[in-house]
């Protein structure tokens, strides 16, 4: 990692894990039951201790739950402490609970009335909480502030927002520049009106794929089962397959998340075709979609020339294979019919059990802002959440000047521009069930990824059960 990184390597793991990229690994249900807070006698005037004039008030003391392991937990509690230090009013005190049974865990305190105040939250777990009755109505947070989050952060159940992301995270392309210029390839454009159509994205693709002899998939000789450099890679983790449907005119679900439309044409056609890029076009590695490695599987393995991928890789990866003396460079997406990324980054939550939902959200409001992250931010694993930071050219100079990103021009274009041009909510932020629906949805894709059976034929089959999926009647 780069030296002046703002926080140390600990802050960025736990903090990392908060981001889209690593909470997609969590396996544990984010069901909840729907309980009310446990009732606890207030303190009587009686019973509570005398305050002479001259003495300060206690502080309301907050709870915010983090997963991660103890001393993770240790520097999250030092960013705490300075927000604790700058008011007289709350107390803020980290809640540790390892990544493995962080929702289990919060299930049981759930059930017993016992949740802390505040918390992260995976963010296919947080509609389905709101559903329950178990998050707060945080509609209430920004007002009379400037610094409430993009609208497209906002996580929203029956019109109200319930959460808002803590950081924004939007899909992309990443390059190897010299895998590019060893063939004499232009650079993937990073400026949207230039976005490659699919069969251009391809058509590049084959130019930088090679087998054993040399030869690229459209000559005649070439082995696909020598590969030795491929052309690209599109993830298939079952998310990130959303925004290749949206480009081509279909979707997971519709606008509100509450009909399902991964059955249309247009939705079946866009994933055969990211298949047919193993399948048929050989520009790609087989991939089952099961794991949400992609960057480190492609590019940092120097066996891919693109691939695409979330954000935070900046700072989760390729600074050290850069700092390696690798070069990269990042670029929009291709796309189908329409040009589209989608936008997403774990959510910040108040339960709904807590006593105290406006110290909470004051102190979710500082938490949020960019100067009390600033390493995570200058290190490319966050993106800011604020509209000035990517509109006020002051703002966005502060965050893309720096060593630990591609050329200010390149980063500003494919990334801070695409954010607000072309990015969508990922579909959790309003759709209920999402995790029981990616689950199906993935293992569903597995006989396509290896051709055993065709898009159309795989969803098809499964197409009620989705749908109930959806209904959260699995």
């Amino acid at each position: 990692m780069k030296k002046g990184f703002m926080l140390s390597i600990a802050m960025i793991l736990i903090l990392a894990l908060i981001v889209g990229c690593s909470s997609k690994n969590n396996n544990n249900t984010n069901a909840s039951p729907s309980v009310e807070a446990s009732k606890s006698p207030e303190n009587s005037p009686e019973s509570s201790p005398e305050k002479s004039p001259d003495k300060p008030a206690e502080k309301v003391e907050i709870i915010y739950s983090v997963w991660g392991t103890a001393e993770e937990g240790k520097v999250v509690q030092t960013t705490a402490d300075k927000f604790n230090s700058s008011q007289d009013k709350i107390q803020v005190k980290i809640l540790t609970i390892p990544n493995e049974n962080y929702m289990t865990k919060l299930n049981t305190m759930a059930t017993a009335g016992q949740l802390p105040d505040a918390g992260i939250m995976r963010e296919d777990g947080v509609i389905q909480w709101a559903s329950e009755g178990m998050l707060n109505d945080v509609s209430s947070m920004y007002e009379g502030s400037d610094s409430k989050p993009l609208d497209s952060l906002a996580y929203t159940y029956q019109g109200k927002p319930v959460a808002y992301a803590a950081a924004n995270e939007i899909l992309l392309m990443y390059y190897n520049k010299d895998m590019f210029d060893k063939a004499n390839v232009p650079y993937p454009p990073s400026v949207l009106d230039k976005a490659w159509t699919w069969d251009e994205f391809v058509a590049t693709a084959k130019k930088l794929t090679i087998d054993k002899k040399g030869k690229h998939p459209d000559e005649a000789g070439f082995n696909p089962q020598s590969i030795v450099q491929y052309g690209a890679s599109v993830e298939n983790f079952t998310w990130q397959l959303e925004p290749w449907t949206l480009s081509n005119g279909g979707g997971f679900y519709n606008t509100d998340g509450t009909e399902v439309r991964i059955g249309e044409d247009a939705s079946v056609e866009a994933i055969q075709k990211v298949a047919d890029l193993y399948l048929k076009d050989h520009v790609a590695p087989l991939s089952v979609g099961q794991t949400d490695d992609g960057i480190q599987r492609t590019i940092i393995s120097g066996t891919v020339a693109m691939a695409t991928n979330g954000a935070w890789n900046v700072g989760t990866s390729l600074n050290a294979w850069k700092d390696a003396g690798n070069h990269y460079g990042v670029a929009v997406l291709p796309y189908m019919k329409e040009k589209v990324t989608v936008n997403t980054g774990g959510a910040n939550v108040v339960f709904s059990q807590t006593k105290h939902p406006n110290e909470a959200m004051e102190w979710l409001k500082w938490y949020g802002q960019e100067e009390n992250n600033w390493g995570l931010i200058s290190s490319g694993i966050w993106m800011p959440v604020l509209d000035k930071w990517y509109k006020d050219e002051t703002f966005t100079h502060k965050w893309v000047d720096n060593p630990n990103f591609p050329p200010y021009d390149q980063y500003k274009s494919a990334v801070v521009d695409y954010a607000q041009s072309a990015a969508r909510p990922a579909s959790w932020f309003f759709t209920n069930h999402t995790t029981d629906f990616n689950a199906l949805l993935g293992s569903t894709l597995g006989d396509v990824w290896t051709g055993k059976k065709t898009a159309k034929e795989a969803i098809s089959a499964n197409l009620d059960a989705l749908k109930a999926a959806n209904k959260g009647t699995k």
